[in-house]
């Protein structure tokens, strides 16, 4: 999964000791019997404690530019029918409504934008943009001073200086029922940069897989290399086709092809070479042609924070970079449901508000019933004040009939990489299916020979040939997991998570399919090679960015088997935990004893022989702290798709047996 770096916005606010008055719309009277003001959650960012020195308190001059996301009228009744709606054990199961029925029944009314936009501008700010989801308004600091309760100061973090506030924001008791959140609190890009720009960049920088590899796994023995664990091991494949994947998890034999529905790809910006890609690779490996209207893209009006990330533009997301992201989500979803309408969403950069936007564009319009997303950032880097308005679009995408689902990273327990076992979000939040990963050996005969927990020990071979150093050597990557700190544990879980894992927590993932890099899927994309050329080219790519579209498609093919759309499938998945219908993944398939490992060989530029070649060995199942073990687990969840799985959702059947 490619590091999404989710930023909450564009500006700042905030401030205290001002009393309710001050803040209330015009005419509006406090009621004594309640608070005068309520809290905002996860508005206080925890990173101006820890990791930066306060500079103290902003002018209050200072520009200042905020969204104010508005509650749905009926917030609670629309998360109780989302539950029922999700539930098959439900009378309401899959009785959905139109995005007119939600309109209707949940929208934001009038009334609730008239108060809300009169506190704000009796505060001092200015509209600058509303739509159906919220107001953007523009003042100073000490307009913030006397909308939000906390004091803005300015914060010096990795050598930038930031504004946030110095504890929770509020709003009036009168209108804190139409607020449901405020962006803008935190301008630190949580390791994101700034800028603008109208325009992309070209291809991005390419990669080339260097042989030796393997047509599937185990074909080629690494016999050149000294052997570990006892035994001589294969060199890794050179990277499933579709036609592959689609035989290892039964959807050939299935028939189902995702005929007659839509899955939309969300990422950020947008390739320029997508569609001639996605059109060459179909062809070059048997995949469908794609038909007209097939495939259709859906882009924000303008890019921006296109740079890459650097210490000069730390705000900067690296557009180049999601090129390649967007073409292995579009070209592994048409892979395995080669019917299926794919609508790619690209949003305007990799920012919280405007992925934000992204998703609401889909739930809006209903443009697809299944939503693949392969992007998250760790737990602690986010911005928990952006959770309910996730939130909010999942739920009423679950009333709709769409279903969400999101990579869970590829740092499996993220301690390596930050210092801090975590989560990933979105993938931890409670109303989205989280793709965890897995190590997949496909037969000669495209048959599926086993799977591991996906996560990779890399030992290098030594300088003399002659041995691996210090194996299993360090870890590399792996499926991310483990339990969200911040978001309670679901209703479909317990009973499945060991409550001594989950200790009332939400866990992920949920579920799993192929993600190892090593194992991966062969994906076709042009590239800017070293002499500034630009060339189609195809490499082996993994990570849960691989899972999730994958098992996206999937349902898809689920979907044409139910004859309906699954919409929010969690409290379905886990219904078969423990049938048939899904493979218990463990790291060792072939027993306790068995290490299993692949040689992989590096070119050292990136692109072909010239600087010479790195060779290692990549052990699997070694995924940090997390480890896949019978039952449910943190790196696998409750499984990979079976041969079974999509006639679990044939229209006349049942839940299969349990194993």
């Amino acid at each position: 999964m490619r590091r999404v770096r989710l930023l909450a916005v564009t500006a700042a606010l905030v401030c205290a000791g001002v009393t309710a008055a001050a803040a209330l719309p015009a005419g509006a009277a406090a009621d004594s019997s309640r608070p005068e003001r309520i809290p905002l959650p996860g508005s206080a960012p925890a990173w101006t404690a820890a990791q930066a020195h306060d500079e103290g308190r902003v002018p209050a001059s200072s520009a200042v530019t905020v969204r104010v996301y508005l509650a749905d009228r009926d917030s609670a009744g629309l998360a109780a029918r989302a539950r029922a709606v999700s539930d098959p054990r439900s009378h309401m199961y899959a009785h959905y409504l139109t995005p007119q029925q939600i309109q209707q029944r949940y929208a934001p009314t009038q009334a609730q934008r008239d108060a809300v936009g009169a506190w704000l501008t009796g505060a001092g700010f200015r509209v600058v943009a509303t739509d159906a989801h919220y107001v953007t308004v523009h003042g100073d600091a000490g307009s913030a001073l006397r909308a939000f309760g906390a004091r803005l100061h300015a914060y010096r973090k990795h050598g930038h200086v930031w504004t946030a506030p110095d504890g929770p924001a509020s709003v009036p008791a009168i209108v804190a029922g139409d607020v449901l959140a405020v962006t803008g609190l935190d301008t630190s890009p949580h390791e994101v940069r700034h800028g603008r720009r109208d325009t992309l960049p070209g291809p991005a920088t390419a990669f080339v897989n260097a042989p030796p590899t393997s047509a599937y796994y185990g074909q080629n023995p690494a016999s050149s290399t000294p052997k570990a664990y006892g035994r001589t091991m294969p060199y890794v494949v050179k990277g499933y086709t579709g036609a592959q994947l689609r035989s290892a998890y039964g959807a050939t034999a299935s028939g189902l092809t995702g005929a007659g529905v839509r899955v939309a790809v969300v990422d950020a910006y947008d390739s320029p070479t997508l569609l001639s890609d996605a059109a060459r690779y179909a062809s070059a490996h048997g995949d469908a042609a794609y038909t007209a209207g097939q495939l259709v893209r859906d882009d924000a009006p303008t890019w921006t924070n296109t740079e890459p990330n650097t210490p000069k533009t730390p705000d900067g997301c690296g557009a180049s970079g999601w090129y390649g992201e967007q073409t292995l989500d579009v070209e592994a979803l048409h892979a395995m449901a080669p019917a299926a309408g794919v609508t790619y969403v690209g949003a305007a950069s990799c920012q919280d508000n405007d992925l934000v936007d992204a998703l609401n564009k889909i739930v809006d319009s209903k443009l697809a019933t299944i939503v693949s997303d392969s992007w998250g950032e760790p737990e602690n880097a986010s911005d928990p004040s952006q959770d309910p308005v996730y939130d909010q679009i999942f739920e009423t995408g679950a009333n709709e009939g769409v279903g969400f689902y999101f990579s869970s990273g590829d740092n499996g327990d993220e301690q390596a990489a930050t210092g801090t076992k975590q989560t990933d979000v979105p993938a931890s939040l409670p109303w989205v299916t989280a793709v965890g990963g897995t190590s997949l050996a496909v037969g000669a005969n495209g048959q599926y020979e086993f799977e591991t927990g996906w996560g990779t020990d890399k030992a290098l071979l030594s300088a003399s040939g002659k041995t691996w150093a210090s194996l299993p050597g360090a870890f590399l990557s792996g499926g991310g997991g483990g339990v969200s700190a911040r978001t309670a544990e679901p209703s479909w879980q317990q009973g499945v998570v060991p409550s001594t894992l989950a200790g009332g927590h939400r866990t992920v993932p949920d579920v799993a399919a192929d993600a190892d890099p090593n194992t991966g899927f062969v994906v076709g994309q042009t590239q800017t090679f070293p002499n500034n050329t630009t060339a189609y080219s195809e490499y082996r790519i993994g990570g849960t960015s691989l899972a999730a579209p994958l098992f996206a498609g999937m349902q898809a093919l689920a979907e044409q088997a139910a004859g309906r759309p699954l919409g929010f499938a969690d409290p379905a998945i886990y219904q078969r935990y423990g049938t048939q219908a899904l493979h218990d993944v463990t790291d060792t398939p072939y027993g306790k004893n068995v290490q299993l490992a692949d040689v992989r060989v590096d070119y050292r530029n990136s692109v072909d022989a010239t600087d010479g070649t790195v060779t290692s060995l990549r052990a699997l199942g070694h995924d940090s702290s997390l480890h896949a073990t019978a039952g449910y687990d943190e790196v696998t969840g409750v499984g990979s798709p079976s041969q079974d799985y999509l006639a679990s959702f044939g229209a006349s059947k049942g839940v299969p047996a349990a194993r």
